[in-house]
């Protein structure tokens, strides 16, 4: 169990900052940035989860936000061995594989694309939008921190999935407002 006595520590102050197994980072170092970046993914998961939506989208978002802070853990944890354990939190290929089957669940229910979707619609979808693309920016930055210092690899596919997770649930979310806003190429010449 997690407990914080102190909010500040002042470790930080020169610009380092510590991972699981003790060992101190420079705040600007890859790894890190692919660690803010989950953190900020999941804080615009917590704002989507601010808005009228149907109670199962509110589930599967309240769970991936428990899961971002595994991933953030995960992330945080240096070292060539990416199996889990008592005292190792690793993202697992079941995480993945339920990403999987809550896409084509909820693709079932939609359309086939005719053209790019604007990010907008339902107030939901819209927040669920812009986690999307704060997951893509953390993906990126993942793939980053993996070619300096090697993340689990489970972890990188679990980003990875869960943009596209986030894009057909905007999708899903909109079906039952106005649908998708497609993208006019040109409209406006």
């Amino acid at each position: 169990m997690v407990r914080l006595n102190r909010i500040y520590t002042r470790t930080g102050d020169a610009g380092e900052t510590g991972l699981v197994d003790g060992s101190r980072l420079p705040k600007c170092a890859p790894r890190m940035a692919a660690i803010g970046d989950v953190d900020e993914l999941n804080s615009a998961i917590g704002i989507a989860l601010t808005h009228d939506m149907p109670a199962t989208a509110g589930a599967k978002l309240s769970r991936i936000q428990n899961e971002l802070f595994d991933l953030g853990a995960d992330f945080a944890t240096p070292g060539p061995d990416f199996a889990p354990s008592e005292m190792v939190l690793r993202i697992v290929e079941s995480q993945v594989e339920r990403l999987e089957a809550e896409i084509d669940e909820m693709n079932e229910a939609l359309e086939p694309l005719r053209s790019f979707i604007l990010p907008g619609g339902h107030p939901a979808a819209a927040a669920i939008h812009l986690a999307r693309a704060i997951c893509r920016r953390a993906e990126r930055s993942a793939v980053a921190a993996d070619r300096d210092a090697g993340l689990n690899p489970v972890g990188l596919a679990y980003v990875n999935r869960l943009s596209d997770h986030l894009f057909v649930l905007a999708r899903w979310i909109n079906l039952a407002g106005s649908g998708d806003i497609l993208w006019k190429p040109g409209a406006t010449r």
